[in-house]
Protein backbone atom coordinates (compact mmCIF):
# COMPACT_ATOMS: atom_id res chain seq x y z
CA UNK A 1 0.00 0.00 0.00
CA UNK A 2 1.51 3.74 -0.82
CA UNK A 3 0.42 6.59 0.09
CA UNK A 4 -0.92 9.74 -1.90
CA UNK A 5 2.72 10.88 -3.23
CA UNK A 6 4.20 7.04 -3.69
CA UNK A 7 5.85 6.64 -0.74
CA UNK A 8 4.74 3.39 0.91
CA UNK A 9 2.87 3.48 3.54
CA UNK A 10 3.84 2.11 7.24
CA UNK A 11 2.34 -1.32 7.90
CA UNK A 12 1.23 -1.52 11.44
CA UNK A 13 0.09 -3.77 13.65
CA UNK A 14 -2.52 -2.54 16.45
CA UNK A 15 -2.88 -4.29 20.25
CA UNK A 16 -5.03 -3.93 22.55
CA UNK A 17 -7.41 -5.95 24.18
CA UNK A 18 -10.40 -3.21 23.60
CA UNK A 19 -12.18 -3.22 20.33
CA UNK A 20 -13.54 0.33 20.49
CA UNK A 21 -9.83 1.33 21.60
CA UNK A 22 -8.34 -0.55 18.17
CA UNK A 23 -11.26 0.83 16.13
CA UNK A 24 -10.11 4.42 16.81
CA UNK A 25 -6.53 4.05 16.16
CA UNK A 26 -7.53 2.64 12.99
CA UNK A 27 -9.48 5.55 12.16
CA UNK A 28 -6.84 8.33 13.09
CA UNK A 29 -4.49 6.53 11.07
CA UNK A 30 -6.26 6.26 8.49
CA UNK A 31 -5.73 10.56 8.91
CA UNK A 32 -2.17 10.07 9.12
CA UNK A 33 -0.62 11.50 6.30
CA UNK A 34 2.95 12.06 6.68
CA UNK A 35 4.31 9.39 7.39
CA UNK A 36 1.14 7.19 5.90
CA UNK A 37 -0.10 4.55 8.03
CA UNK A 38 -2.00 1.65 7.44
CA UNK A 39 -3.50 -1.15 9.50
CA UNK A 40 -2.56 -4.64 8.72
CA UNK A 41 -3.26 -6.67 11.32
CA UNK A 42 -4.98 -6.73 15.12
CA UNK A 43 -4.26 -8.14 18.15
CA UNK A 44 -6.09 -8.55 21.42
CA UNK A 45 -3.44 -9.94 23.00
CA UNK A 46 0.01 -10.57 23.41
CA UNK A 47 -0.23 -14.34 22.44
CA UNK A 48 -2.31 -12.86 19.39
CA UNK A 49 0.70 -10.50 18.51
CA UNK A 50 2.84 -13.05 18.22
CA UNK A 51 1.49 -15.11 16.59
CA UNK A 52 0.97 -12.33 13.95
CA UNK A 53 4.38 -11.25 13.94
CA UNK A 54 5.62 -15.02 13.07
CA UNK A 55 4.00 -14.73 9.98
CA UNK A 56 4.01 -10.98 9.03
CA UNK A 57 6.46 -7.95 8.90
CA UNK A 58 5.56 -5.06 9.91
CA UNK A 59 7.20 -1.53 10.47
CA UNK A 60 5.65 -0.16 13.48
CA UNK A 61 3.58 -1.89 16.46
CA UNK A 62 1.11 0.20 18.41
CA UNK A 63 0.93 -1.39 22.00
CA UNK A 64 -1.21 -1.20 24.83
CA UNK A 65 0.09 -2.02 28.13
CA UNK A 66 -2.71 -3.44 30.47
CA UNK A 67 -3.86 -6.23 28.98
CA UNK A 68 -5.04 -10.48 30.23
CA UNK A 69 -2.31 -12.28 29.89
CA UNK A 70 1.14 -10.80 29.23
CA UNK A 71 1.31 -7.29 29.19
CA UNK A 72 2.31 -4.66 26.59
CA UNK A 73 5.84 -4.66 28.77
CA UNK A 74 6.45 -8.09 28.46
CA UNK A 75 5.42 -8.20 25.09
CA UNK A 76 7.38 -5.20 24.27
CA UNK A 77 10.73 -7.56 25.87
CA UNK A 78 9.88 -10.50 23.08
CA UNK A 79 10.31 -8.56 20.08
CA UNK A 80 13.31 -7.59 20.75
CA UNK A 81 14.19 -10.85 19.86
CA UNK A 82 13.21 -10.82 16.93
CA UNK A 83 15.14 -10.81 13.69
CA UNK A 84 13.81 -7.45 12.37
CA UNK A 85 11.28 -6.10 15.34
CA UNK A 86 8.57 -3.43 14.22
CA UNK A 87 9.05 0.15 15.94
CA UNK A 88 7.35 0.30 19.16
CA UNK A 89 4.86 3.08 20.00
CA UNK A 90 2.49 2.44 23.55
CA UNK A 91 -0.89 3.71 23.42
CA UNK A 92 -1.96 3.52 27.05
CA UNK A 93 -4.28 5.37 29.72
CA UNK A 94 -1.70 5.03 31.84
CA UNK A 95 1.70 7.34 32.45
CA UNK A 96 3.36 6.08 35.01
CA UNK A 97 5.16 2.99 32.57
CA UNK A 98 6.99 5.38 30.08
CA UNK A 99 10.46 4.99 32.10
CA UNK A 100 10.18 1.17 31.10
CA UNK A 101 8.83 2.00 28.01
CA UNK A 102 11.94 3.67 26.86
CA UNK A 103 14.21 1.38 28.43
CA UNK A 104 12.72 -0.72 26.00
CA UNK A 105 13.83 1.09 22.58
CA UNK A 106 9.94 2.56 22.47
CA UNK A 107 10.09 5.23 19.78
CA UNK A 108 7.19 7.45 21.83
CA UNK A 109 4.80 6.57 24.29
CA UNK A 110 1.30 7.86 23.68
CA UNK A 111 -1.75 8.44 26.36
CA UNK A 112 -5.35 7.51 25.99
CA UNK A 113 -7.07 9.59 24.68
CA UNK A 114 -4.65 10.06 21.61
CA UNK A 115 -4.85 13.08 19.14
CA UNK A 116 -4.26 12.75 15.81
CA UNK A 117 -0.86 15.18 15.81
CA UNK A 118 0.57 13.43 18.82
CA UNK A 119 -0.37 10.38 16.52
CA UNK A 120 1.33 11.64 13.61
CA UNK A 121 4.27 12.76 15.42
CA UNK A 122 4.67 9.10 16.91
CA UNK A 123 4.75 7.91 13.47
CA UNK A 124 7.61 10.22 12.17
CA UNK A 125 9.75 9.18 14.97
CA UNK A 126 9.47 5.85 14.39
CA UNK A 127 9.75 6.18 11.10
CA UNK A 128 13.31 8.23 12.04
CA UNK A 129 14.04 5.15 14.19
CA UNK A 130 13.65 2.20 11.00
CA UNK A 131 15.76 4.60 8.57
CA UNK A 132 18.90 4.91 11.07
CA UNK A 133 18.50 1.22 12.16
CA UNK A 134 18.68 0.24 8.16
CA UNK A 135 19.05 -3.71 8.52
CA UNK A 136 21.15 -3.84 11.64
CA UNK A 137 20.20 -4.98 14.96
CA UNK A 138 18.12 -2.83 17.20
CA UNK A 139 21.28 -2.46 19.36
CA UNK A 140 22.45 -0.39 16.46
CA UNK A 141 20.15 2.64 17.49
CA UNK A 142 21.74 5.65 18.56
CA UNK A 143 21.27 5.70 22.39
CA UNK A 144 19.36 8.00 24.15
CA UNK A 145 18.86 10.13 27.60
CA UNK A 146 15.29 8.97 29.31
CA UNK A 147 14.62 12.47 31.05
CA UNK A 148 11.28 12.88 33.21
CA UNK A 149 10.73 16.75 32.13
CA UNK A 150 7.33 17.92 34.06
CA UNK A 151 4.65 15.60 33.07
CA UNK A 152 6.56 14.57 30.27
CA UNK A 153 9.04 11.40 29.78
CA UNK A 154 11.92 13.01 26.98
CA UNK A 155 14.11 10.82 25.05
CA UNK A 156 17.20 13.18 23.92
CA UNK A 157 19.97 11.47 21.73
CA UNK A 158 23.21 11.69 23.63
CA UNK A 159 25.08 12.51 20.04
CA UNK A 160 23.01 16.34 20.81
CA UNK A 161 24.40 16.88 24.52
CA UNK A 162 27.14 19.16 24.27
CA UNK A 163 27.86 19.15 27.85
CA UNK A 164 26.91 18.03 31.59
CA UNK A 165 26.93 20.84 34.44
CA UNK A 166 26.21 19.89 38.49
CA UNK A 167 24.20 22.22 39.73
CA UNK A 168 23.14 22.04 43.66
CA UNK A 169 21.63 18.32 43.19
CA UNK A 170 20.41 18.28 39.55
CA UNK A 171 22.23 18.26 36.62
CA UNK A 172 21.60 20.32 33.24
CA UNK A 173 21.68 18.47 30.21
CA UNK A 174 22.73 21.26 27.40
CA UNK A 175 22.05 20.40 23.55
CA UNK A 176 22.24 23.13 21.10
CA UNK A 177 18.40 23.47 21.25
CA UNK A 178 17.51 23.33 24.84
CA UNK A 179 18.00 22.47 27.87
CA UNK A 180 17.20 19.53 30.60
CA UNK A 181 17.14 18.59 34.28
CA UNK A 182 18.84 15.04 35.11
CA UNK A 183 18.48 13.33 38.35
CA UNK A 184 21.92 11.49 38.44
CA UNK A 185 25.37 11.68 38.82
CA UNK A 186 28.10 13.40 37.22
CA UNK A 187 30.38 10.89 38.73
CA UNK A 188 28.44 7.98 36.75
CA UNK A 189 27.97 9.93 33.45
CA UNK A 190 31.77 9.85 33.09
CA UNK A 191 32.13 6.45 33.92
CA UNK A 192 29.02 5.67 31.54
CA UNK A 193 30.25 7.75 28.43
CA UNK A 194 33.68 8.27 28.93
CA UNK A 195 34.89 8.18 25.23
CA UNK A 196 32.48 10.84 24.33
CA UNK A 197 32.56 12.79 27.25
CA UNK A 198 35.16 14.52 29.07
CA UNK A 199 35.47 16.17 32.61
CA UNK A 200 37.13 19.70 32.42
CA UNK A 201 35.83 20.70 35.82
CA UNK A 202 34.66 19.04 39.33
CA UNK A 203 31.07 20.45 37.95
CA UNK A 204 31.29 19.72 33.92
CA UNK A 205 31.14 16.95 31.40
CA UNK A 206 32.05 18.02 27.69
CA UNK A 207 31.31 16.60 24.10
CA UNK A 208 34.47 15.82 23.12
CA UNK A 209 33.22 16.55 19.76
CA UNK A 210 31.92 19.89 20.39
CA UNK A 211 35.08 21.19 21.83
CA UNK A 212 36.11 23.80 19.57
CA UNK A 213 38.82 26.06 21.72
CA UNK A 214 40.85 26.78 24.36
CA UNK A 215 40.87 30.17 25.28
CA UNK A 216 41.84 32.75 28.62
CA UNK A 217 39.26 33.48 30.99
CA UNK A 218 38.26 35.51 33.67
CA UNK A 219 36.09 34.28 36.37
CA UNK A 220 34.81 36.64 39.45
CA UNK A 221 35.16 33.41 41.43
CA UNK A 222 38.23 31.70 40.25
CA UNK A 223 40.47 34.80 38.97
CA UNK A 224 41.71 34.05 35.69
CA UNK A 225 42.22 31.08 34.26
CA UNK A 226 40.76 29.01 30.78
CA UNK A 227 37.64 28.44 29.51
CA UNK A 228 36.72 25.82 26.16
CA UNK A 229 34.63 27.34 24.00
CA UNK A 230 31.68 24.97 22.38
CA UNK A 231 30.06 24.14 19.63
CA UNK A 232 25.98 25.17 19.36
CA UNK A 233 26.11 26.87 22.49
CA UNK A 234 27.17 30.85 23.44
CA UNK A 235 28.29 29.95 27.17
CA UNK A 236 32.08 29.07 27.43
CA UNK A 237 32.62 26.73 30.40
CA UNK A 238 35.30 27.17 32.80
CA UNK A 239 38.20 24.36 32.76
CA UNK A 240 40.37 23.17 35.56
CA UNK A 241 43.91 24.00 35.88
CA UNK A 242 45.18 20.21 35.90
CA UNK A 243 42.29 19.58 33.19
CA UNK A 244 43.90 22.17 30.91
CA UNK A 245 46.00 19.51 29.05
CA UNK A 246 44.22 17.04 28.34
CA UNK A 247 41.41 20.06 26.57
CA UNK A 248 44.44 20.72 24.68
CA UNK A 249 45.74 17.39 23.97
CA UNK A 250 42.10 16.74 22.99
CA UNK A 251 41.51 19.64 20.62
CA UNK A 252 45.34 19.14 19.12
CA UNK A 253 44.43 15.22 18.14
CA UNK A 254 40.93 16.93 16.44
Amino acid sequence: MSAAGGAPALRVLVVDDEPLARARLKTLLEDCRNPAAAVQAQAGNAVQAMELLQHQRFDVALLDIHMPGADGLTLAQSLRALPQPPALIFVTAHAEHAVQAFELEATDYLTKPVRLERLQSALQKAERFLQSRGNGPMAEVEEVLIIQDRNRTERVPLADVVYFKAELKYITVRTAARQFILDGSLNELEEKYADRFLRIHRNALIARRAARALEKHHDPEEGEGWAVRLDGVAEVLLVSRRQVALVREMLARG
